[in-house]
């Protein structure tokens, strides 16, 4: 059966749906026995092999095909139009790197399959989910609404519808009703994110604004204390300089300036001829 190996990295987005859902999303589903095994080339299935999920960790002698009959019609809803009793050839079974399709000859399953654009039929393993259901009774109960079984073929038991059928109808046919709405509100909630993203980058862009303006604001307050600074070291420069020059200038004013006892002698001196 599918599985997918640890490890693997699915998208982000990815959620696991239910096999009613996944049904609905399958383009054809059978319920075949596997009447033979044949090994394939790694090679010369490359073209089949690059459609799958994980094929590039796969090795030589892991890939098969099968040839399987259908043991009942298909499911409602398959978009391959063939009969009960006819004969398949799929291909892209094997082990692979990230998801697996495993059968046995001689046993019966249901299968999600899809057609590639060579007219290849693939295992569909919708959602990175299992594409191959062993015939088990719980699986026939699962896809009870899914197979006209009174149709089936080879000796096969008949199966009715349980009482639960219409529940199980309604259920499938609200399935994707339901899915999307799920879908729908977890696109709201990963926009939502994305919105809170880009306000938290807005927000971290405006708080690096922010720091440069209070450090564009401390530099300034700086450059301005360092001015007045300056301007105060310069005042008292100027006044240093204007009191030494006040001290010149009388001292020169007292020397030029006679007082009044030279005056006095000056008046009485007689005046001596040469």
């Amino acid at each position: 059966m599918a599985s997918v190996a640890h490890g693997c990295q699915l998208p982000t987005e990815w959620r696991p749906l239910s096999e009613s859902c996944r049904a609905e999303l399958a383009e054809i589903i059978v319920y075949a026995k596997v009447l033979a095994i044949h090994r394939e080339e790694y090679g010369g299935a490359e073209g089949i092999y690059n459609s799958l999920y994980g094929y590039e960790g796969a090795e030589e002698g892991l890939l098969y095909s099968a040839e399987v009959e259908l043991m009942c019609d298909q499911a409602w809803g398959s978009m391959l139009e063939v009969p009960a009793g006819s004969r398949l050839n799929l291909t892209g079974l094997g082990y692979l790197s990230c998801q697996s399709h495993t059968v046995m000859e001689n046993y019966n399953y249901i299968f999600f399959l899809r057609m590639d654009e060579n007219y290849n039929i693939l295992p569909h393993g919708v959602n990175f989910q299992d594409a191959i259901f062993p015939d088990t009774l719980e699986n026939r109960r699962t896809f009870s609404s899914l197979f006209q079984f009174s149709n089936c073929s080879h000796g096969q038991p008949l199966q009715t519808f349980s009482s639960e059928w219409d529940p199980q109808e309604d259920s499938r046919l609200l399935c994707s009703s339901v899915q999307g709405a799920l879908f729908e509100e977890e696109e709201k909630s990963r926009k939502q994110q994305e919105r809170l993203g880009q306000l938290e980058r807005r927000n971290r862009q405006l708080k690096e604004r922010v720091r440069k303006v209070k450090r564009s604001l401390r530099n300034a307050r700086k450059s301005q204390r360092r001015a007045e600074q300056e301007r105060q070291e310069l005042e008292e420069r100027l006044r240093s300089a204007e009191r030494l020059a006040g001290h010149h200038l009388n001292t020169i004013t007292q020397e030029a300036t006679p007082n009044r006892f030279q005056e006095a002698v000056l008046h009485r001196t007689p005046h001596t001829p040469l």
